[in-house]
């Protein structure tokens, strides 16, 4: 599939304040850059048509440490607000643009194992579906990185507070189809776990 026909935009949120790490997650060494360093790198090598980034909290400081390649920062206001804020401000920027975007894929922007080949496996399996939902199977349930079809570029955009795009999946799980990240979708949450999988995965 020809990268400019993919007609998906990536929106990689990293909007939040990360309340339990001592310093700005997204900032965090991971390779040769960053955690959203890292995301914005795969996002864009990706099969996706455009990337934007969603950022809320540290928005001044994590732009100006973040070579975004291409990407196109989004800044919400009014990130405080919740995660579904942020995704119903983003998608609302997307469905205002003169691009007839046929899917979005959100990722976030704290799972560093979260590669440009398994964002290509989404965006293949999207392109080929029988559902709209395309979702990363995790072990009770599906959740992001996952692919909305248009028809739910209207539910994102409605979402408000901490109602993330898990409520969409559960709500539709008849249109979804789920994909096995095998291990990939492991997150950063405390500095802790950073270490951990900075030490065994991070070069």
């Amino acid at each position: 599939m020809d990268q400019k026909n993919s007609k998906i935009a990536v929106l990689i949120m990293a909007a939040g304040e990360s309340s339990r790490m001592p310093t700005i997650k997204q900032l965090l060494p991971w390779g040769k850059t960053t955690l959203l360093g890292n995301a914005v790198d795969n996002a864009k090598k990706s099969k996706a048509q455009e990337v934007f980034v969603v950022l809320g909290a540290f928005a001044d400081e994590i732009q100006s440490k973040t070579n975004t390649n291409g990407a196109t920062f989004l800044i919400n206001k009014e990130w405080k607000l919740g995660l579904g804020n942020s995704i119903a401000f983003a998608v609302k920027h997307i469905m205002n643009t003169a691009i007839p975007f046929e899917g979005v894929l959100l990722m976030l922007a704290d799972q560093p194992l979260i590669d440009r080949a398994y964002l290509d496996e989404l965006i293949e399996t999207f392109k080929n579906r029988t559902k709209n939902i395309v979702a990363t199977r995790y072990a009770k349930r599906e959740g992001v990185p996952a692919v909305f079809g248009v028809e739910y570029f209207q539910g994102l955009a409605g979402l408000k507070g901490d109602f993330g795009a898990k409520d969409i999946i559960d709500n539709h799980q008849d249109t979804v189809i789920s994909v096995s990240p095998h291990g990939k979708e492991i997150d950063v949450d405390t500095q802790e776990n950073y270490n951990a999988l900075k030490d065994a995965f991070s070069k």
